[in-house]
């Protein structure tokens, strides 16, 4: 059991409360590949013996792997050895610890295939495989180094929308919309699936509990990415594509609804976000770099209520002038807001004061480098964890 004191492993750029142990990892894929000029010297490569050489090896991609086996021949014959250790250390955490502003790193060498994070299940990561075109979703626990596969969905799908529903501390749902179904077996072609499902963790199965408009299933499938909001009993995902839309599935009503977006043609970017209960929409327009955040009324309007401050926002930017020209990304949890774009960039937070009631704006500087180590700057995907340090009996079934 956790006692009410902060921890400080690892503790977040954005910190809401104390007592509630929020943090903020920093989540990226990065190849080991394009660490390891920075781990050996250029002059080294070539007189590496074999052991530590397999080892080095051991943490490559499959396609980056394959690249060095044509290097030479001394690299293709260690490549090819059974000898070579098989494991998975192409992806990591990094986390920002604002006690004394540094930046760490988790390896996630225990996750046995290349994932790519979805979001954040309270302390736990909602991953897909990138092993298989098909949706293959898992969960991990980067702090107890613990991961477990779901089980496999009822229709096998492609690129369909993904949302969370967090129930309370020990059950989540996942719901999967859209998509596109596998080619039939006796000639057909792939087509869209206009069908929804939901995963239980306690119940630990997927059903099938609605079909769906199929003009929803398209947009979801081709426009719409995984990044999806909860707020008052509605799932909401924004679409990709300008000019940007809400889509929603009321869960108990179990009907789709569609919301327009203010500025929906001006924006360059846009995100939507839960602040204090209330859907939000975080947006940056084509105009000196202006950014705002809306509020979605009791009436389904949009109210306008805060913008980024000018400085914040031309330091994120950096000299780009516009935000179509940088990949903004935004990811909240309750009492904070991130805006970001890359591991060396920096980040803009908004979070809420809890001595003065009042939310105030921050900048966090960007990952540059690890215990010396100078890092590339890549993009990355950002996700607001409350860490569980006990080991969890969902993830050890």
């Amino acid at each position: 059991m956790l006692n009410q004191k902060p921890i400080k492993v690892l503790s977040p750029p954005i910190i809401v409360q104390p007592q509630s142990l929020a943090l903020c990892a920093i989540y990226i894929i990065l190849p080991w590949s394009k660490c390891l000029w920075y781990l050996i010297s250029k002059a080294m490569w070539s007189n590496l013996p074999f052991d530590p050489l397999a080892n080095i090896f051991s943490y490559l991609s499959p396609d980056s792997l394959a690249r060095a086996k044509s290097a030479c021949k001394s690299w293709y014959a260690c490549a090819n050895t059974s000898a070579l250790p098989t494991r998975n250390h192409g992806h990591f955490i990094y986390a920002h610890n604002p006690a004394d502003d540094s930046w760490h790193l988790l390896p996630l060498d225990f996750i046995p295939n290349p994932v790519r994070p979805i979001a954040s299940i309270g302390g736990l990561i909602l991953l897909r495989e990138a092993t298989t075109t098909s949706l293959q979703l898992a969960i991990c626990n980067p702090f107890t180094r613990q991961f477990r596969q779901l089980p496999k969905l009822n229709v096998t799908r492609t690129n369909p929308a993904v949302g969370i529903i967090e129930l309370n501390s020990a059950n989540f749902e996942v719901y999967v919309a859209g998509g596109m179904s596998e080619a039939s077996s006796i000639g057909g072609g792939s087509s869209y699936e206009p069908s929804l499902e939901v995963y239980n963790s306690v119940h630990d199965h997927w059903k099938t509990i609605r079909s769906m408009p199929m003009e929803f299933a398209v947009r979801l499938t081709v426009w719409t990415p995984n990044e999806s909001v909860y707020c008052n009993g509605v799932l909401y995902w924004i679409t990709s594509a300008r000019a940007y839309t809400v889509m929603g599935f009321d869960i108990v009503n179990k009907n789709w609804r569609e919301s327009s977006v203010p500025m929906a043609d001006r924006l360059e970017f846009a995100a939507l976000v839960q602040r204090n209960g209330k859907l939000s929409l975080v947006g940056g327009t084509s105009e000196a770099g202006e950014a705002c955040i809306w509020e979605l009324t009791e009436n389904n309007n949009w109210r306008m209520n805060e913008r980024v401050p000018e400085e914040l926002g031309a330091r994120l930017l950096g000299g780009k002038g516009r935000w179509g020209s940088i990949n903004t990304r935004c990811v909240c949890i309750a009492g904070a807001m991130c805006l970001y774009r890359d591991l060396g960039s920096g980040m803009v937070v908004w979070r809420e004061c809890a001595k003065k009631g009042e939310w105030e704006w921050h900048w966090i500087e960007g990952c540059g480098t690890i215990k010396g180590m100078k890092l590339q700057n890549f993009p990355i995907k950002g996700l607001l964890l409350h860490p569980y340090l006990a080991s969890s009996s969902f993830l050890n079934e």
